[in-house]
């Protein structure tokens, strides 16, 4: 309810409906109940939105009432089973409200002592210093009977007081009796019935008495609601800055969004931010945590060896002899065994640049220019299109580009790389010395002759490597080679040999895995990350800034048209509060 002093008319706006002024109150009935039905339907159901109506009127005084549904205890007709909890729970969070003042309202006609409204106002409010009880259907109560102890406050004592009033009936309400009529009626129910009484009881002396207790309850709460307006009133000037000014000459706003959004997107990678995030790397940091972290203990964990077993290796120098009895590791076998092992390298380069893309495109979504452009969704969508269209380019040419480097390290096996030179060394003193590289020195094996035969017994010679347990071999053009892989030990030469080629490979993949770790991030860095930065301005600008466009990405969503209203028309509110606030102690009481 607000107080005017001007106009001959009264009127009302509801919050739901902001556009439309109501000059006839039956009509402001009748919107009530459509709003009613449409939030709580048509089964006597509740809900937590309030309908909010101003009432703009000379008769009145400034005060904001909320009218809240009575206590139940027995659901009726459709209503739930716990419609009982669900009233009592909205009720709560209006009345747990420190700044609230509470009107415990309870019909004179009932048993006062075990009113329910007083009783749960009680349990928020024990000292009750906000609560004001109000006694109603004073002429409804029984022949014989009166309030009179009650509203002297001998029955409960309510610390605020208890005042009495008598409404309109429904006849009266059906007849549209006047309110003008009812309040004298009221008063002359008064003078009869309790003429001692009746200058602290009735509906006039309730709203002074309301207004009275709200100015005196407002001095209270004075200091805390100075400091609630004041955050609330930075809180709506945040919300109306985001919700941004109706733009005027359009191309020039195009390009300034433009130009910050691509400076806030470099400035990410180049980690100059002035919004520092504290909870997870991101951007540059994040890239730079890859190369380093990601990408280079991955290289570390990948084993030189790994997939190769003595068997294979074994093969591979056999294949690279032919028929013939090779003296020295062949270094044919080698090339073959290293290149093999360097492809193994492949995979974690190319996941590199995989993660890389990824948070060239996360950087997008985390800029707070495009988080700014929620109030124009189509430019929003368009920047991040653009700019996974250009990242989405770049990832097959950097794809190629790092898989060329590890194909360069296989077109040309340089062993005469400086750093592989004492690999090379210690294999050739290895075969050249007569030393078994993990046994020691060779031991002269004894040959044990039966019989005066030379060798005709061989099964029984020491340091045999035939297993006399396993059966003969029959002579045939048949070469079980499998058979022969599981069942042939491994002579000291060949097993020299393989450690060899394992120390070779060890040697150069290292090298190799130096090479890549260095190269590959230099890479993704000029083909994607540095393309992104230089070219990221010059592609929105190409894609967005275009004739006939303009208008149409700069088309404001509605909902923030309203919400910018909204915003606006409350902090205006605020701000006329802080006013008030400040001149309230020179506010006349009624």
């Amino acid at each position: 309810m607000i107080h005017v002093t001007e106009g001959d008319r009264d009127w009302g706006k509801f919050l739901h409906n902001k556009d439309k002024t109501f000059y006839d109150f039956d009509e402001i009935r009748k919107e009530i109940e459509n709003e009613t039905d449409r939030g709580c339907g048509n089964n006597k159901g509740i809900t937590k939105e309030p309908i909010n109506l101003k009432i703009f009127s000379k008769n009145v005084l400034n005060l904001t009432l909320v009218d809240l549904p009575g206590l139940t205890r027995n659901p009726v007709g459709d209503q739930p089973d716990d419609i009982s909890k669900q009233i009592e729970e909205l009720l709560m969070e209006y009345v747990e409200n420190p700044n609230s003042l509470i009107l415990a309202v309870t019909p004179a006609n009932t048993d006062f002592a075990t009113s329910e409204s007083v009783e749960l106002a009680r349990r928020v409010d024990p000292e009750g210093r906000r609560t004001l009880a109000v006694l109603t259907k004073l002429d409804l109560m029984d022949q014989g009977t009166d309030a009179m102890e009650i509203l002297c406050n001998r029955v409960i004592i309510v610390k605020l007081g208890i005042i009495g009033v008598v409404n309109r009936s429904q006849l009266d309400i059906n007849e549209q009796k006047p309110i003008e009529e009812a309040l004298k009626a009221e008063q002359k129910f008064l003078q009869k019935k309790y003429p001692s009484l009746a200058s602290r009881n009735g509906t006039a002396y309730l709203a002074s008495t309301l207004n009275r207790l709200l100015m005196n309850h407002i001095r209270d709460c004075l200091p805390e609601l100075k400091t609630r307006i004041n955050v609330l009133t930075a809180q709506f000037s945040s919300l109306l800055a985001s919700a941004g000014t109706p733009v005027k000459d359009k191309s020039a706003y195009l390009l300034q969004i433009i130009t910050r959004f691509s400076s806030e997107y470099c400035t990410a990678i180049d980690g100059n931010s002035a919004n520092i995030e504290t909870s997870e790397l991101s951007g540059g940091a994040r890239i730079c945590w890859i190369f380093h972290e990601t990408f280079g203990k991955t290289l570390e964990r990948v084993d030189p060896l790994g997939g190769l077993t003595e068997s294979d290796i074994l093969t591979a120098i056999k294949n690279a002899t032919g028929t013939r009895q090779s003296l020295f590791v062949p270094e044919v076998s080698f090339e073959l065994l290293v290149k093999k092992q360097i492809m193994r390298l492949e995979d974690p380069v190319l996941r590199c640049v995989e993660l890389v893309h990824e948070e060239l495109q996360r950087i997008v979504a985390q800029c707070e220019e495009a988080k700014n452009l929620a109030r124009f969704p189509r430019l929003h969508d368009k920047i991040i299109e653009t700019v996974t269209k250009m990242l989405r380019g770049r990832l097959p040419i950097t794809n190629e580009f790092v898989k060329q480097l590890v194909m360069i390290e296989l077109a040309y096996i340089n062993t005469y790389h400086p750093d592989f030179k004492d690999a090379k060394i210690m294999s050739m003193k290895v075969q050249l010395n007569d030393v078994d590289f993990e046994d020691g020195p060779k031991k002269q094996k004894p040959q044990h002759l039966g019989n005066g035969d030379s060798g005709s017994n061989l099964s029984s010679n020491a340091g045999s490597t035939v297993d006399p347990t396993e059966p003969k071999p029959k002579f045939g053009f048949g070469v079980d080679i499998a058979a022969d892989k599981r069942h042939r030990k491994i002579s000291p030469k060949e097993k020299k040999d393989v450690t060899i080629i394992k120390r070779l490979i060890q040697s150069y993949f290292d090298i190799v895995k130096k090479n890549v770790q260095d190269s590959v991030p230099k890479a993704i860095m000029h083909n994607l990350v540095n393309f992104a930065r230089m070219n990221i301005q010059s592609e929105l600008v190409a894609e967005l800034y275009k004739t006939g466009e303009i208008d149409d990405l700069l088309n404001e969503n509605h909902q923030v048209a309203l919400r910018r209203k909204e915003y606006s028309e409350r902090l205006a509110a605020f701000e006329e509060a802080s006013r008030v606030i400040g001149e309230i102690r020179d506010t006349h009481l009624w």
